[in-house]
């Protein structure tokens, strides 16, 4: 039903279009304006990893990627986001579940890291579930100017 493989220049405007509103970009890509362009995505790229899209029935509904890749140290999820149709369907966990498997096989990572703001309930909720765990909470500032909470979250490598 899934299928995962690395971003296609062809894929670029279908995961531009996947935020809905400026929030759901703000999640996804902090440092982005809504809308989110081509041009937005082809610029953070450059200092991204292994940027993955998930497909549903031969269609892109997911995308992630590294903001950080360090071989045989941290690698920190980024850009991730579900298209709102395909969300509560198993593809948040196929697609970290991937990017899991990326970090610790590929690069063997020592630990996962995720981040997620305080509005973003579902995604404090999912993380945890996928055995990630709180570690430190930051301030930070949102578009508007106002106070957010930023939860970092890690997952260690387990044990083989």
């Amino acid at each position: 039903m899934f299928l995962h493989r690395p971003l296609e220049e062809k894929d670029i405007p279908v995961v531009c279009g996947l935020p809905q509103n400026a929030d759901e970009l703000f999640y996804m890509f902090p440092r982005a304006v809504y809308p989110f362009t081509p041009a937005q995505l082809r610029d953070a790229l450059e200092s991204r990893y292994d940027s993955t899209v998930i497909e549903m029935n031969g269609e892109v509904v997911g995308y992630a990627n590294f903001s950080r890749c360090e071989f045989r140290g941290r690698c920190s999820l980024g850009n991730v986001i579900i298209a709102p149709h395909a969300r509560s369907r198993g593809v948040g966990r196929y697609m970290i579940s991937c990017m899991m498997d990326i970090a610790f096989d590929k690069h063997e990572a020592t630990e996962l890291t995720a981040t997620c703001y305080n509005h973003n309930v579902p995604g404090l909720l999912f993380y945890p579930r996928m055995g990630f765990k709180p570690y430190s909470i930051e301030e930070r500032r949102d578009k508007q100017g106002a106070r957010v909470a930023v939860i970092h979250l890690r997952l260690p490598r387990s044990a083989d």
